[in-house]
């Protein structure tokens, strides 16, 4: 997840010809604060910037993770169409969420969140960016108080939008009411995709969970039996019994190096694919916005008409309610011009934002399953080393007993 991180900095770097334009955020430091329900963790977020509307060219804020929630929330509700970044889940079980596993993943996940903010054209010209890189705590807090954003309502409802476009279908099922979908391939073909990937991210999200787990359990077993190599060791000869005691020295030693790749997996690829898995999840909430708008747009359409032919009535009985009529038609004609204007926009980002995604997708995934295969590489090498050295000397005290 690092490495995601400094690539999207590579063309906005302190070091920057001072007319290039850069910004440059960190997510550090972790600390625990209170006990409890009331326990949280308070990070330190370091921004380093040339934006003419920053206040000075470093500035240093303590954030917790309802402040980024905060964030997340707001750029969702302003940016229609935009993939905001998605958040690493909130554990609710105590013993994980203050262990040092979990904090450190949380870390990175948050400091991936907001460098792909700092690293998109609009996000990274966001008021409410600027708010949360500069504000104070209790200015934070007071806005974290005032925020009734879609995310707020409950953490279960993030897929609601969604969902309630799928539950068209029973209405048609049910012969109630015929959905209002756009019939356009290109969009069809996006969501697609999008399923498509979900379901080969969640299966590659798995197996490098069940891949690490059997690291960590083999290296679990292997200090096992290196201790009982030596113990047994004890009762030999001279000969067998120090061969055995390297034996369960190098026992030890591979269990430590299973131990450190299980922990590279967790990082370096089980992490990054899970993220890219809430990142799919954010599109799919896109998507659902944007069917809302559609449908919107539609109804305020089939509405009008109806206004246009009362008031047609109207004007041909001289009606005294023609005046009223007439403006509540003007008042509709701007509210669908409005909608329509917001679909339209939803649809180009959406265009825009697709091919971005793939284009950072393919970088993010090329390095983590790069980083995969040089961990195992250097594993099985590390592995093949230590047994092969270990061979003659047993084979020594094969031929002598």
């Amino acid at each position: 997840m690092e490495q995601q991180r400094s690539t999207s900095e590579s063309s906005q770097s302190p070091r920057s010809p001072p007319s290039q334009r850069y910004i440059s955020v960190s997510v550090s430091d972790p600390v625990k604060l209170g006990n409890g329900v009331q326990g949280y963790i308070s990070y330190r977020v370091i921004t380093k910037t040339n934006f003419p509307e920053y206040q000075g060219s470093e500035k240093i804020v303590i954030r917790r993770y309802s402040d980024f929630v905060w964030l997340r929330d707001r750029l969702f509700d302003k940016y229609n169409g935009i993939f905001v970044p998605p958040l690493p889940e909130k554990s609710a079980v105590e013993k994980f969420r203050f262990s040092a596993e979990f904090i450190e993943i949380r870390r990175q996940a948050l400091d991936v969140f907001v460098n792909r903010i700092a690293s998109h054209n609009e996000l990274q010209q966001s008021e409410d960016f600027r708010t949360f890189l500069q504000a104070d705590e209790e200015s934070m807090e007071r806005l974290r108080s005032q925020e009734t954003g879609i995310f707020k309502k409950k953490p279960a409802d993030l897929m609601l939008m969604f969902k309630d476009v799928q539950s068209k279908v029973s209405d048609v099922v049910l012969g109630k009411e015929k959905p209002l979908e756009e019939s356009n391939p290109e969009y069809e073909k996006l969501k697609h995709y999008v399923f498509e990937l979900e379901n080969h991210l969640t299966e590659a999200q798995k197996h490098a969970y069940y891949l690490l787990k059997r690291h960590r359990e083999l290296g679990q077993s292997l200090s096992g039996i290196g201790k009982a190599a030596k113990l047994l060791g004890a009762w030999e000869g001279q000969a067998l019994g120090k061969a055995f005691d390297e034996l369960g020295a190098k026992s030890e030693t591979l269990s430590i190096k299973l131990q450190k790749e299980a922990h590279q997996l967790l990082m370096n690829l089980e992490e990054p694919v899970k993220d890219y898995v809430r990142a799919v999840q954010s599109i799919k909430v896109t998507i659902g916005e944007r069917a809302n708008a559609f449908r919107h747009q539609c109804e305020l359409a089939e509405t009008m008409k109806l206004k246009e032919i009362n008031l047609d009535k109207l004007m041909l009985t001289r009606s005294d309610r023609v005046g009223e009529a007439e403006q509540e038609y003007k008042e509709l004609k701007a509210e669908s011009e409005e909608v329509t204007r917001r679909f339209e926009t939803i649809v180009r980002r959406m265009n825009e934002e697709i091919v971005r995604f793939q284009e950072q997708k393919t970088q993010d995934m090329r390095i983590a399953f790069h980083e995969f295969a040089k961990g195992q590489a250097r594993l099985a090498k590390s592995i093949a080393d230590a047994w092969r050295s270990l061979l003659p000397k047993l084979e020594v005290c094969s031929d002598t007993s």
